[in-house]
């Protein structure tokens, strides 16, 4: 049966008693084709690089999946992986795939408490993790941060993989060296319902308690296979690289829908920027990438920085470009368009989310683009914009919705179903409420105006930060900004905008005059800022997200909640300081 909605639309099963393991479609059954094609490049900051074709990562993920089989992990166990972008992660991503188990996929940032309350809430049985990892030239101890994550965790077990430091003799592990080099022996896939989990992904939540979202092998991996083909136009000839981590979907979507392509990847260990910003220009040349993948916010800090150095590269080799994350503002989308697209390639933008699998938009290869918008809806996702009483509305700005389930919907959040149907489907009766405000306008374009929980209510005019940001950063002195609301007696709310200048200077009240009189000019003056502080840096996750509400809750002395995904929480600090 292909699709089951007898226990109701947010629980709806597709391929009903259908049996897989998506394993074999990404390796297996790729190899008479593709058996010498290169699967995966890697390369880190220091230049160190690595290649496997499919034959060979076939090989290795056969070898350890034998031999976590070996050491005790059963089908259905949880397993965290908590590595930086190396070969290895999605060797285990996918030997862990092969014989049942469920992977915990585990930003490679994570502080020891971000790691301990997703490993203690899934029951996870093993850790697999490494001594180090390097970003912006420094070495980070992930095993240091790894063991003390499961201290108080009696029953879980540590998988470690040496790369060349010596490890405190009190360290109790399994060395992941030796099970990868274990005697080859071809296993079976375990053969799965097509109902049957594979991943569980943690989504940062409000009240400090991170989100489950449960996936399966009938839905994820075809979610992000399908996307990638019809948006990305994805060929086997095709190296995609994705600016990701592990731990943000973005990276399991494109290990997941290269190899069901049978395309390839390029993984970097590190910070993109580092040594110098034009790394990534480096990598586009040096790898041939046809498909590029990155952040608005990575754009506008390229911006910020003399542009000369894109004469010393072709670039020849990209088709499509792409970016997901957050919203354009219009002059870093066209500054992406015309120095790394040269005028003439298409930027495939991409939104959806962790419980989505993958876009609810996205733009069509075929079609016409607007800067910053969406063509539309990918294939298999009814989407619509609805106003507050569930209606179908144009040129306004609404909620974005999804009237039908759809394959790579999550199968709910992990052992808390009321939670997700709270989150999803408490708005409007049988349609997903995404949480994004967005707009369809008169010629069918659309655009997403960031997070319905961030919009600001002055006076009863309801407006999304986006909208204001996107007046902030056009001017030349501003990398990027941050929009929130707070209490106002008259009002009920009133703006306040924290910007990211250039330069910081002993007095910043000019720059702070022209970008009050900026906002008035567009908005009206309705919608004047009551401030506008300037500061180093915004609190962003490590896929680039702006973590508006961090922002609100540090300047309304509240407690944050959860910070376990911040790239750099030392933002936080800065912003108590000059507030």
């Amino acid at each position: 049966k292909i699709v089951d909605y007898s226990e109701g639309f947010p629980f709806t099963k597709f391929y009903l008693n259908g049996k897989l393991n998506i394993i074999d479609s990404c390796l297996e059954n790729k190899l008479d084709k593709n058996s010498n094609k290169v699967f995966l490049y890697w390369e880190n900051e220091s230049g160190d690089y690595q290649s496997l074709t499919y034959k060979e990562i076939f090989n290795k993920v056969n070898k350890l999946a034998y031999s976590f089989k070996k050491v005790g992990i059963k089908r259905g166990d949880r397993i965290g992986i908590y590595l930086p972008m190396i070969p290895e992660l999605a060797i285990s991503f996918f030997a862990l795939i092969k014989i049942g188990a469920i992977v915990v996929p585990l930003f490679s940032g994570f502080s020891y408490q971000a790691i301990n309350k997703r490993l203690k809430d899934c029951e996870a049985k093993f850790l697999i993790t490494t001594d180090i990892t390097i970003r912006k030239g420094k070495l980070i101890p992930m095993i240091e941060i790894a063991n003390k994550a499961i201290e108080n965790l009696d029953d879980i077990k540590l998988i470690l993989l040496r790369r060349g430091n010596k490890v405190p003799n009190n360290y109790k592990y399994i060395d992941f060296n030796e099970l990868i080099e274990s005697p080859e022996e071809l296993i079976e896939s375990e053969e799965m319902d097509s109902q049957d989990e594979f991943m569980i992904i943690y989504t940062s939540g409000t009240t400090g308690k991170p989100k489950g979202a449960v996936h399966i092998h009938s839905g994820f991996p075809i979610k992000s296979a399908k996307d990638m083909f019809f948006g990305f136009d994805i060929k086997d000839s095709d190296l995609m690289y994705w600016l990701t981590d592990f731990g943000w979907m973005m990276g399991p979507w494109e290990l997941l829908g290269i190899s069901l392509l049978g395309a390839s990847t390029l993984l970097y260990e590190g910070s993109i920027l580092y040594p110098s910003p034009d790394r990534i220009l480096q990598l586009i040349d040096k790898y041939k990438i046809t498909v590029l993948g990155v952040s608005p916010t990575l754009i506008r800090m390229l911006m910020s920085l003399d542009d000369p150095f894109f004469n010393n590269y072709q670039l020849n080799s990209l088709r499509i470009l792409g970016s997901t994350g957050e919203p354009w503002d219009e002059n870093s989308w066209l500054y992406f368009f015309e120095k790394f697209g040269k005028k003439k390639l298409p930027i495939i933008n991409y939104s959806g989310g962790t419980e989505v699998s993958g876009g609810l938009l996205y733009c069509h290869i075929l079609n016409g683009i607007k800067p910053c918008s969406f063509s539309g809806p990918p294939p298999g996702i009814d989407a619509d914009v609805f106003d507050k009483k569930g209606l179908p509305i144009r040129n306004k700005v609404g909620e974005l919705v999804v009237k039908k389930p759809w394959v790579g919907m999550t199968k709910s959040f992990w052992k808390n179903k009321q939670r997700y149907l709270q989150t999803y489907w408490n708005t409007y009766e049988n349609v997903w409420k995404h949480g994004d405000l967005a707009l369809i306008d008169n010629d069918g374009y659309w655009y997403i105006y960031g997070r319905s929980d961030d919009v600001i209510n002055i006076a009863g005019k309801r407006i999304g930060p986006a909208e204001i940001e996107n007046i902030i950063n056009e001017h030349p002195d501003i990398v990027e900004s941050a929009c929130i609301g707070i209490p106002d007696k008259i009002k009920g709310e009133t703006l306040l905008i924290f910007a990211v200048p250039v330069k910081l200077y002993s007095s910043m009240d000019k720059l702070k005059k022209d970008l009050i009189d900026k906002v008035k000019k567009q908005l009206g003056k309705a919608f004047a800022p009551k401030d506008i502080i300037f500061v180093k840096s915004l609190p962003k996750t490590r896929n680039a997200k702006i973590m508006r509400r961090l922002i609100k809750s540090v300047y309304l002395k509240k407690e944050p909640g959860d910070i376990s995904s911040l790239e750099n929480p030392e933002s936080l600090d800065h912003i108590k300081e000059v507030i």
